[in-house]
């Protein structure tokens, strides 16, 4: 118990300190989770409408796969990631590996299926209600996709705070593409982790209670930009 009242003092002094060396790592994991969310949605968003709703050959194997990689190991994407781009793989003339690219292409992946898998869900309850709506009114096809994103813009706003949510929260992908380098490739799970691992516990709880406000606040936007529009 002690630990935790230590973690909720050692949070207040990181918030209100300005160290510098704290501050670049949250600002590093608010541009890698924020930048592969981004990515993810302009990818995931359009193909998981257009997935809810048309019917063509092999769509119930696609959802499966999605589905699929969903729910796959994060760890298991950090590797993959991590062999692609190493040197004597395909990828590796790049040299990505340990640099905050890597990461934000590791958690692009992990967030990509499940941004996709959620609007497939909200697009098959209502979609082709609304592309019929689109259809009588004589609308292009770009125009009845805008029609499709605003009027379930709900499910696409909690598509895309799930997805934040899991990229926000990744430590094992990062950890295996970025490193963990201080100064460099240093977020803030990945610096919980090897806090803990140090025994520095109530840091480790005072940077995840730092870390729950970032993620309340970043929410609470796309709550009320949800509610206003």
């Amino acid at each position: 118990m002690q630990n935790i009242f230590e973690g909720i003092k050692d949070a207040l002094i990181l918030l209100t300190t300005l160290d510098p060396e704290f501050y670049a790592i949250v600002r590093l994991s608010l541009f890698v989770s924020l930048t592969a969310t981004v990515l993810a949605s302009i990818i995931a968003i359009p193909s998981g409408i257009v997935i809810g709703i048309k019917d063509f050959p092999g769509k119930k194997i696609i959802i499966r796969v999605i589905y699929t990689l969903m729910s796959m190991p994060p760890v298991v994407i950090g590797l993959i990631i991590f062999l692609l781009l190493l040197r004597s793989g395909p990828f590796g003339h790049y040299r990505l590996n340990f640099t905050p690219t890597a990461m934000i292409i590791a958690q692009f992946c992990l967030v990509t299926p499940i941004i996709t898998g959620v609007v497939v869900n909200g697009t098959k309850e209502r979609g082709q209600d609304i592309r019929e709506l689109a259809r009588t009114f004589g609308a292009s096809r770009t125009q009845t996709l805008w029609l499709l994103i605003r009027e379930l813009r709900i499910n696409i706003m909690s598509a895309i705070v799930t997805g934040y949510g899991r990229a926000i929260s990744e430590v094992g992908a990062v950890m295996v593409v970025g490193g963990n380098i201080r100064g460099h490739t240093r977020v803030m799970t990945t610096t919980i982790a090897m806090l803990r691992n140090m025994g520095e516990y109530s840091l480790a709880i005072a940077t995840g209670i730092v870390l729950l406000l970032i993620s309340f606040f970043i929410n609470s936007l796309l709550y009320y930009w949800q509610q206003e529009r």
